[in-house]
């Protein structure tokens, strides 16, 4: 079992905690947490042990989970590279392109790993489509939520947009060529809704939403490939995969037979795969563990965050406001 230390103990530091507790692949040794008084809370009604020094939890532990605020992702993380310890570091992998490609030459240069915490390529909805999603040629999302302070330190592109970014730049494989948006502060001090049209290279483009300012949730992504249509709702854990196929000669009465213009029939047909529900948090930081048993790559590589945080940072800088 690897020694794992989590460093912050926010929301999201708190279900990491419990789940490394839970996990077999993990002995959790104890957390840091910069609030002190937050810190004695959560040591006393769960029972971790608290480290006052952060140094000294890097030193006890072989991975660090990083979980704090983003502003403090590059700092710690470095501390934690250079010391030989494997990074699991939350997203965005850092707050500019700069500071994550620091992270990724230092990691190579200490022999460590690092994965970072892009949570819905772990969706179970995802990972029933994923290999399903072949030269998509034109995506939508939708990533809209309710209002909830925290994460307002950070545009709406960093805080949520961000998830489909790397999700599309998982499919697509080909390099951004263009990138048109806009986003509009209505309740904080950088843009609560953003819009983006991504271009890339093979012809594909990425139209994607994200609000944190909406009545009610969604996170729904559309992907539209030649003779495919494939649904991922991220929200409720259901994807759909709707197929054509040349029409048989003398289809049956049920048959949806769609005939364009040319004279053309083809059959439509649904495919949907069965989704495997899981606890998407708990799996990625157990394939993390597995990558580094086995000295295998990441299934989200710090390379792969940071050209994500790359899109999301020239979206912003695109915005027309």
């Amino acid at each position: 079992m690897l020694k794992a230390g989590v460093l912050g103990a926010g929301h999201l530091g708190k279900i990491h905690l419990k789940l490394l507790q839970q996990s077999d692949k993990y002995d959790l040794i104890g957390f840091y947490d910069a609030n002190a008084e937050n810190a004695k809370k959560i040591s006393e009604e769960f029972g971790y042990k608290m480290y006052e020094n952060l140094d000294e939890l890097i030193a006890d532990a072989d991975v660090i989970d990083v979980v704090t605020p983003t502003l403090a992702h590059f700092d710690v993380a470095k501390k934690v590279i250079t010391a030989g310890k494997h990074l699991f570091i939350e997203k965005p992998i850092t707050n500019t392109f700069e500071e994550a490609e620091e992270l990724i030459k230092l990691a190579e240069e200490h022999g460590v790993k690092g994965q970072v915490g892009h949570v819905e390529r772990f969706n179970p909805a995802f990972q029933a489509v994923k290999d399903r999603i072949e030269n998509p040629m034109f995506i939508e999302a939708h990533r809209l939520a309710e209002f909830n302070p925290r994460g307002t330190d950070v545009p709406v592109v960093l805080d949520l947009m961000i998830h489909d970014i790397d999700a599309v730049m998982s499919v697509v494989k080909s390099e951004v060529v263009k990138i048109n948006a806009s986003g509009v502060s209505v309740i904080s001090d950088t843009p609560d809704i953003a819009n983006a049209r991504i271009e890339f290279a093979n012809g594909c483009v990425a139209n994607l939403t994200a609000s944190r300012i909406s009545m009610k949730n969604m996170r729904k992504s559309r992907f539209f490939q030649r003779d495919a249509y494939i649904s991922v709702d991220f929200l409720e854990k259901k994807c759909e995969v709707v197929k054509m196929k040349d029409a048989p000669k003398d289809p049956d009465d049920f048959a949806m037979i769609l005939q364009n213009a040319e004279g053309v029939k083809k059959q439509i047909y649904f495919d949907n795969p069965d989704v495997s529900a899981n606890n998407a948090i708990l799996e990625e930081l157990e394939s993390f563990a597995e990558s580094i048993q086995n000295d295998t790559e990441p299934v989200v590589t710090m390379q792969q965050a940071a050209n994500a945080l790359k899109v999301a940072n020239q979206v912003i800088a695109n915005f027309n406001i």
